[in-house]
């Protein structure tokens, strides 16, 4: 998260949610006028198919030495094949290209201009921690983004983005809220890097919210080998109230694997503490690798954008990896990368569906979702619309119209819900942009 800012002097309730609605429409449309693409006005966009097959581009890291999703490509696929199988959309049939961006600025910008040279007319359920590199290109070509795993803050300021989570800036929110209610002392060890100085702001207002003190902030190298030192730390900072069982949450990105490795290690030294932390950092895969309840993730606290990957909300999708997939073990239902390229792709059918006999093309696309399309997934996230009155007040994240987070712990080495039903996290990450 790098574009998030704090102002420093507070304003009234009524007065800034009014002044973080007026710049979330100025900065909107600010990026629509300074787009080549606009927001759906400007002749031969990019793409299009009358009675032909519609083309679509995932992308996402695989095969890297950083942060891998490959089960989103994966997903997609699946599902193209799925909808084909059974007449295509509005008869028409999903032709998918993926591109590993490889984590890296340049190969980001150049699976953009092959999504623009290939007459792409949607970029669907995609990871990339490059969102400067690969929006520009989009942009030019006026090919929207849909359902980004939402991993910087561009994809909540681009008039092209059309987001459907709250992204990494929800769910340190909502997980600060979640803490609140249940530990002593918070220990947050995160990256020294400008992104991570992101990280307390948002934790700490969500702790805030619920009447609790700031976490105790601790910074750690992002590339470190081991985390020794910061976890015995951690722990001595969770534990120092004698009667309130603290917590500790590791935001390390993809190096928490290597921090609850050290911690695991040190922890029966000292009073016993909970650990906190996001999906993305932790899923079912990874507690399952770590020993499941007997393992350090037992107890832990842990906020995520979607149910649970037990619920029977997620049947559909798990038939069409089974049906469609041919066992294709990239493609793990628990991802939370995977649930969002689903939820992408019911974002995108609901916009072919609407447009009817008419040319689906990018152009196309972009009217209906800009002009109120109402999309709705089965629960796994509330009605999603990107009208600007469903744009929360953030002027931090313009884009952004689900902030919603659901609450989840590890019981007995599975995770369930904490808490039923969605908790709306927009308060707190407009109170701590103040």
């Amino acid at each position: 998260m790098t574009g998030f800012q704090a102002r420093r002097t507070p304003l009234p309730t009524g007065v800034a949610k009014g002044l973080a609605k007026g710049l979330v429409r100025a900065t909107t449309l600010a990026a629509c006028a300074s787009l080549v693409a606009g927001c759906g006005v400007i002749p031969g966009a990019t793409g299009g198919s009358g009675d032909g097959p519609v083309t679509i581009m995932t992308w996402a890291p695989e095969k890297t030495a950083a942060t891998n999703k490959p089960g989103m490509p994966a997903m997609a696929k699946a599902y193209a094949r799925w909808v084909n199988a059974n007449g295509g959309i509005n008869g028409r049939e999903l032709k998918i290209l993926t591109c590993n961006d490889r984590n890296e600025t340049v190969t980001a910008a150049k699976c953009a201009r092959r999504a623009a040279d290939e007459n792409v007319v949607a970029v669907v359920g995609s990871y990339s921690q490059h969102g400067r590199s690969f929006l520009a290109p989009l942009e030019s070509a006026g090919i929207p983004y849909i359902g980004g795993y939402g991993v910087t803050d561009d994809e909540f300021a681009s008039a092209l983005s059309y987001p459907v989570n709250g992204g990494q800036a929800s769910l340190m929110a909502g997980l600060g809220e979640q803490l609140a209610e249940a530990c002593g002392p918070v220990a947050l060890v995160r990256p020294d890097s400008i992104a991570g100085d992101q990280l307390p702001l948002l934790l700490d207002s969500g702790l805030r919210s619920g009447g609790h003190d700031k976490s105790e902030d601790q910074l750690a190298a992002e590339d470190a080998t081991e985390y020794g030192g910061h976890a015995r730390e951690a722990l001595r900072r969770a534990s120092n109230d004698p009667v309130a069982e603290g917590c500790v949450v590791p935001a390390l990105g993809d190096r928490t694997f290597t921090f609850m490795d050290s911690f695991r290690r040190d922890r029966d030294a000292y009073p016993d503490v909970r650990t906190g932390t996001v999906l993305g950092s932790v899923d079912q895969t990874v507690i399952d690798a770590t020993g499941g309840k007997s393992g350090p993730y037992e107890g832990a606290y842990v906020t995520g954008w979607y149910p649970v990957e037990t619920d029977k909300r997620w049947d559909q999708m798990k038939k069409v990896i089974r049906e469609h997939a041919f066992d294709d073990n990239r493609i793990d239902p628990a991802d939370p990368g995977v649930q969002t390229t689903w939820i992408a792709y019911t974002v995108l059918k609901a916009a072919i569906e609407n447009i009817g006999d008419g040319e689906v093309s990018s152009q196309a696309i972009r009217r209906v979702l800009d002009t109120g399309l109402k999309v709705t997934t089965g629960d796994l996230t509330p009605p999603l619309s990107w009208r600007f009155e469903d744009l929360i007040a953030s002027a931090g994240f313009p884009r952004l119209i689900n902030p919603e987070v659901t609450f989840q712990i590890v019981r007995k080495g599975q995770l369930v819900a904490a808490r039923r039903g969605f908790v709306n996290v927009e308060k707190t990450l407009v109170e701590a942009e103040n």
